[in-house]
């Protein structure tokens, strides 16, 4: 593997060898890879906060908007911090755009944009993120820890929490139910 690579606007599903840690049967939307690390958001574990719980927590007036969506616990690091994953029909001060239709948010201008119904037409948000330091997901992708695929915005947005795995590793012809997290020969 090739240090320059990078595997930005990737899913990694995490393989079944990592089922015991916290990243086991997770799906992470990789973000940023770069020789400096790499910083994901895990979109397939839901936690117990609705919307719109966080949005009362944090003093933000919503509209008649549906706030029963799940905030995502989007990985181990920072998990008090927030992040909006969205489509890129809006843009605020502090957003990045990742290209391929997606921009990352981290301030509260979108969530009140959200609130207000005027904020983008997709968008997942999450506490906290994934992070690896220089060359680590290479190693860790050495180790066969995680499989990687292209991200797919239906499974980001469309795909229920519990199907987005085996749906991601469908699009590369695996039934990712069937992998076993044991290699050799018996």
């Amino acid at each position: 593997m090739k240090a320059e690579q990078s595997f930005r606007h990737q899913f990694l599903l995490a393989m079944p060898g990592l089922a015991d840690g916290y990243f086991g049967g997770t799906i992470t939307y990789l973000c940023e890879h770069n020789a400096d690390g790499a910083m994901g958001i895990v979109i397939n574990r839901p936690s117990t906060m609705t919307l719109g719980e966080l949005f009362a927590q944090l003093g933000i007036a919503t509209l008649d908007l549906p706030t029963h969506q799940r905030v995502l616990e989007g990985g181990p690091v920072a998990g008090e911090r927030g992040f909006i994953l969205h489509s890129d029909d809006r843009r605020y001060d502090a957003s990045l755009d990742l290209g391929a239709g997606l921009v990352l948010s981290a301030s509260r201008e979108a969530l009140e944009a959200i609130a207000t119904g005027v904020g983008p037409s997709r968008f997942l948000i999450a506490l906290g993120f994934a992070g690896w330091g220089p060359g680590q997901l290479e190693q860790e992708l050495i180790e066969n820890a995680w499989l990687t695929c292209p991200a797919d915005l239906e499974v980001l947005f469309d795909t229920p929490f519990e199907a987005r795995v085996v749906r991601a590793a469908a699009a590369l012809g695996i039934d990712f139910n069937r992998l076993s997290g044991h290699a050799g020969h018996a």
